[in-house]
């Protein structure tokens, strides 16, 4: 009869050991493959909107692993993978110990949805003649949440001249097309903006936009950039909402002495050229 070896303890506590990890291991990725599944988005459109959650969460200040997925209100898991997946197409990027940030790609597409835009092709003409016409830049400016964006610019043939680059993101509470974007907001938001400025400034800016809104116009000397004066005029769809503002821009000292408005005829005609582009590309 042959002797029956049996394993020595050490070994015993060993094999069980590793019986319990396998063990904690399975139920791991069963309770994570549970919970994918139950997070999963069942369409397409139901990922790309997640995506768009968590490049939202990061404009509005998320910057850590952490407060994405708690903004966003994903799994880890997936949160990790969306995050990953829009750092390797440069929507997103690490910057140093600061967290994620949005990437450089969306500056590329940014640049060619404003070359490609409709309204920029269309306005072009008109803000050449606006410049040749009053001998200063001419701008095209469209809002974007809280700040109004230059979409295509013309220079003066001035060696002394203004220059605003396109793509620029420029306050709605300083300068002449800001006052414009101010005029035709809705009561709710014009009172926002304004609300969060300092009291006086305020309350001298709500009378400068209300004059704006009543003689269709507006002009600035020195707001948003000393030594530099505008004057600007809203530009409307065939429903007459605002779509954009066009401006003439250029040194406070050749502006100022002849006041905005000899500048307004010209300003107000070039928006109403481009109104009527609009209306017969629309058409």
């Amino acid at each position: 009869m042959s002797e029956r070896t049996t394993p020595r303890r050490e070994d015993d506590i060993a094999f069980a050991l590793r019986a319990r990890d396998r063990e904690q291991l399975q139920a791991f990725r069963e309770s994570e493959a549970l919970e994918l599944a139950r997070n999963a988005p069942t369409t397409a459109v139901g990922t790309l909107d997640r995506i768009v959650d968590v490049m939202n969460a990061v404009e509005a200040g998320a910057r850590s692993y952490t407060d994405i997925t708690r903004a966003v209100g994903l799994s880890r898991p997936t949160a990790h993978r969306l995050i990953r997946a829009l750092e390797q197409h440069g929507f997103l990027v690490q910057v140093g110990g600061a967290g994620y940030a949005l990437g450089p790609r969306l500056l590329s597409l940014a640049s060619s949805a404003m070359r490609e835009l409709p309204l920029r092709d269309l306005a072009h003409p008109s803000l050449e003649r606006l410049a040749r016409a009053t001998g200063e830049s001419a701008q095209l400016y469209v809002r974007d949440d809280d700040v109004r964006i230059c979409v295509d610019a013309v220079e003066s043939d001035s060696e002394l001249r203004a220059i605003v680059v396109v793509g620029a993101a420029l306050p709605l509470t300083r300068g002449s097309a800001g006052k414009v974007f101010l005029a035709w907001a809705a009561e709710h938001d014009r009172r926002r903006l304004l609300a969060a400025m300092p009291a006086e400034e305020s309350v001298r800016l709500a009378r400068m936009v209300a004059t704006t809104f009543r003689r269709g116009w507006a002009d600035s000397i020195g707001e948003r950039e000393s030594g530099v004066a505008s004057v600007s005029a809203p530009v409307f769809d065939a429903g007459g909402s605002l779509v954009a503002a066009v401006s003439v821009s250029g040194p406070a000292n050749r502006i100022a002495t002849l006041r905005g408005r000899h500048y307004a005829p010209a300003v107000t005609a070039a928006a109403r050229e481009i109104e009527a582009s609009l209306g017969v590309a629309l058409s």
